[in-house]
């Protein structure tokens, strides 16, 4: 059976049209994509599956799940590198393929379209490697959002990341407008954050 793939063009996070391409035909790029997303900027981030394919040739999960480490190392690591740091990153890379692999045949859309509610999708993704329960929900967001999977309980499970048009992940870019709109939110709550902790450590 071929494997779902998203409508084309949908994604354009990278702001790049081979880069979003790839974001929008395979599945496992998606979530590449969103493994990359931390400490490195959004589009950068999602445009490093891309680099993988042109320089690897595929991104089938079993595929990278057998690449010699070192090299596959390399390969992430090489200028213009996936990510900030490349070659760790190549290492969670190898991690979610054999997951992607072992779990779900290889069938990484299965992940999301074979779950029962929101409530199995986030504990899924949760369960993969460099996943936290932030970074799954803004997935499931961003899957909800700009790939029309909402399983049952969607807007509950996820929050405030599910809001239309709230502009506070990657969930909600979708061109250059609305991916200033995020790095603003970001920004204004790293600020909050930042103040807050200060207030804390100055308070008698």
């Amino acid at each position: 059976m071929p494997m779902p793939t998203l409508p084309v063009p949908t994604i354009r996070i990278a702001q790049d049209p081979h880069a979003d391409r790839v974001l929008s035909e395979d599945p496992f790029a998606l979530l590449v994509g969103m493994l990359l997303d931390q400490q490195f900027p959004m589009e950068r981030a999602f445009a490093g599956p891309a680099k993988i394919l042109d320089r690897f040739g595929t991104l089938d999960p079993g595929a990278v799940a057998a690449a010699e480490p070192g090299a596959f190392a390399d390969l992430c690591a090489t200028p213009p590198a996936i990510h900030r740091y490349g070659r760790s990153m190549a290492g969670r890379i190898q991690a979610l393929a054999r997951v992607v692999l072992e779990d779900y045949g290889g069938d990484t859309a299965a992940i999301w379209t074979t779950a029962p509610d929101t409530a199995s999708l986030l504990t899924r993704l949760t369960g993969l490697p460099g996943f936290g329960d932030q970074k799954a929900r803004i997935f499931a967001a961003l899957l909800g959002k700009q790939c029309g999977i909402r399983p049952p309980g969607w807007r509950e499970a996820i929050g405030p990341y599910a809001e239309p048009a709230s502009f506070r992940s990657v969930a909600d870019v979708v061109d250059e407008d609305s991916l200033r709109k995020v790095r603003e939110f970001k920004k204004a709550a790293k600020a909050s954050a930042k103040e807050a902790a200060t207030k804390a450590a100055t308070t008698p």
